[in-house]
């Protein structure tokens, strides 16, 4: 786990040394072992290690010794000793047990096409100096991030976070009004938008492959996920299978030269990792978990069962109901708005991991694998009710009646109807939309003035998902939430949330159920197999059955989750009621004041709940204050170009 970064010239000069060392240190706690910088004509790369594995090798960025090809690269390879004995019958002689010289050589052998072998997390960029290209490439799921972006004078800019890009001194910060779209309604920024005009996400499974004079660089995408449903197995075989296959992801990212352990939160995913890494290890499992003093929120208890079935060195922290102080921390890391609130916890679990390992296995992704969200049991309800009814009478009729119907925040369940008539008015993608957005549409078309309206030229984000909808690979409502969540949910909230909370601590962070030959044989899986009876991961819970306490099993999912209502009524209510009635949320142009005002003043008085809307506009308004400090002054530089002579600085 690193931090990669580079700059590659419209003009073929030599990169400016001083902003790429700029640009490497910005990222530096994602590698604090070792730092290095290697120009080239027309391009200069530099990394931030964080040793994993074979501390005396694997420093980069590494060149081949023609110097063709210079690799900089951040994530881990789990097959590369399957790949070495194949490039060493090759003819390739390797100095170290490093993956990095193993992507090299892979890279140097087979191209572009030596991703299709590659098991792992990642992102890595490749300097070919014969032919002037840079190539980009992003793991499948998008575990790993990266970002490009143009400067006006032609260079191509990357790096592994945000911040690295914007140490920059001439990439644009002006805003993307699409991606503040996405934003509130999501809570994060999805893919390909950054939040910065002209910079971009490399999204999940693609590459790009640039060289000066082209323009605007254009990315392809090398994988995806298919639902398209395969042979069904026999539920037995099936259950057997699944865990033989996620035995073999968790053995594989076992492997490390530093110390290794788990989080472990009580839940059904962190358990199975945690049950196959204790029956794969010689010695204790380390896990940690935090605890809420709040016992709605607090799911330690069964953490520690597991912990003591397995004979884990546990390790717990408690967060206290006003954990809220790392608000302004969780804008410095996560570089633009980010809404999902339980990145709070995510930061404090990752500051405790840090303490005993230096990589983490986690249970991230088995929700979407295995239809565990309880959203998309409600997705498949209202698509069996939409599918019966001709969609010339559905849509003006419940189009109506999500309109006019009131919503009853405090309301019992069955009452709540108004997003359900909303839902039942659009097609699958646009409702799955709905479903997700932290800010609903017809609110968020209250909130927008006039001008910022006009800037988005009709844009929303359920265009985004009618756009992804149709490479899903079937017609099952079901896979194609799984499929929209893949492509949006996964990367832009769930993975950024673990990377940037990990790294910031400098801890990787691997997820066995996120390894593509699983993600993809469970893709091909029948629905019934996921979702049976209204119960999720059916599959899944199954094959742990006698590995995993029952309770444990089928007990209702929490979640890392914060009280976010109750907040704004009590200790940050006067937080809350500054970011929206004054200052940069005001005084942006995007709101209206008005709207923003009442939507206080309802929170406030208890008509209505709108916790989570606060929080997404709160973050949105720290966003604005950190931009408005930091945002770099117009100013002469000094261009310090190097020769083509790599240079080397160590830490």
């Amino acid at each position: 786990m690193c931090g990669l970064t580079g700059i590659v010239t419209g003009d073929g000069r030599c990169a400016d040394a001083d902003v790429l060392d700029a640009m490497n240190t910005a990222q530096a706690h994602r590698g604090p072992d070792q730092h290095d910088q290697i120009q080239r004509t027309g391009c200069g790369l530099a990394h931030r290690r964080l040793t994993i594995l074979d501390p005396d090798s694997g420093e980069q960025p590494m060149a081949t010794e023609d110097g063709r090809f210079t690799l900089t690269y951040n994530g881990e390879i789990y097959n590369y000793r399957q790949i070495n004995r194949e490039l060493e019958r090759a003819g390739y002689r390797f100095e170290g047990h490093c993956d990095t010289e193993t992507l090299l050589r892979a890279w140097q052998h087979w191209g572009p096409d030596c991703v299709h072998r590659l098991r792992g997390m990642f992102a890595f960029a490749v300097w070919d100096a014969e032919k002037r290209r840079i190539h980009l490439v992003r793991d499948r799921l998008g575990i790993k991030p990266l970002y490009y972006g143009l400067t006006p004078a032609g260079d191509l800019v990357f790096g592994s976070e945000l911040k690295t890009l914007m140490a920059h001194p001439d990439l644009s910060r002006a805003l993307e009004p699409r991606a503040i779209e996405g934003y509130l309604a999501l809570g994060y920024v999805p893919e390909p938008l950054s939040i910065f005009a002209g910079v971009y996400k490399l999204a999940a499974g693609h590459r790009l492959s640039w060289a000066a004079g082209e323009g605007a660089p254009s990315a392809e995408k090398y994988w995806d996920i298919d639902f398209t449903p395969g042979q069904a197995p026999d539920e037995s075989e099936a259950t057997e299978e699944l865990h033989a296959r996620l035995d073999d992801a968790v053995r594989m990212r076992m492997v490390a030269d530093v110390p290794l352990g788990a989080f472990l939160s009580g839940g059904v995913d962190s358990s199975a990792v945690v049950s196959l890494m204790a029956g794969a290890a010689n010695d204790p499992v380390k896990t940690c978990a935090i605890g809420f003093d709040e016992r709605a929120f607090d799911e330690s208890d069964y953490a520690r069962r597991i912990a003591e079935q397995y004979a884990t060195d546990h390790r717990e922290h408690r967060i206290s109901g006003d954990d809220f102080g790392l608000i302004d921390t969780l804008i410095d890391v996560y570089d633009e708005p980010f809404a999902d609130s339980s990145a709070l916890p995510t930061y404090r679990v990752c500051e405790l991991a840090r303490r005993q390992v230096t990589v983490a296995l986690s249970g991230d992704g088995g929700d979407e694998n295995f239809v565990g969200y309880r959203r998309y049991r409600l997705h498949a309800n209202e698509s069996r009710a939409r599918a019966r009814i001709p969609r010339v009478i559905r849509r003006p009729v419940f189009g109506v009646l999500g309109r006019l119907y009131p919503k009853l925040d405090r309301a019992p369940r069955f009452l709540r109807a108004k997003t359900t008539f909303q839902a039942l008015a659009m097609d699958t993608a646009e409702a799955y939309c709905h479903s997700v957005s932290a800010v609903p549409e017809d609110l968020r078309e209250t909130l927008y003035s006039a001008s910022f309206k006009q800037e988005l030229g009709g844009y929303r984000v359920r265009d985004l998902f009618t756009d992804i909808a149709p490479n899903a690979g079937s017609d099952d409502p079901v896979a194609i939430a799984q499929y929209l969540d893949y492509k949006t949910w996964l990367p832009g909230d769930i993975l950024t949330k673990v990377d940037r909370a990990s790294m910031a601590h400098s801890l990787e962070v691997r997820v066995p159920l996120l390894d593509h030959e699983f993600v993809g044989w469970a893709a091909a899986l029948p629905r019934d197999y996921k979702l049976r009876q209204g119960q999720g991961k059916y599959l899944l819970k199954k094959s742990f059955e006698g590995h995993l306490p029952n309770d444990i099993l089928y007990r209702q999912k929490k979640g890392f989750s914060v009280p976010l209502a109750d907040w704004f009524r009590g200790p940050l209510r006067e937080v809350g009621a500054a970011a929206l009635t004054a200052g940069p949320l005001v005084e942006s142009g995007i709101f209206e004041p008005k709207t923003l005002e009442r939507l206080w003043s309802d929170h406030d008085s208890g008509r209505r709940d709108h916790g989570t809307v606060i929080w997404s506009l709160l973050m949105l308004a720290r966003f604005f204050e950190r931009e408005a400090a930091t945002r770099p002054a117009p100013a002469e530089r000094a261009y310090r170009p190097i020769d083509e002579k790599p240079t080397r600085a160590r830490a």
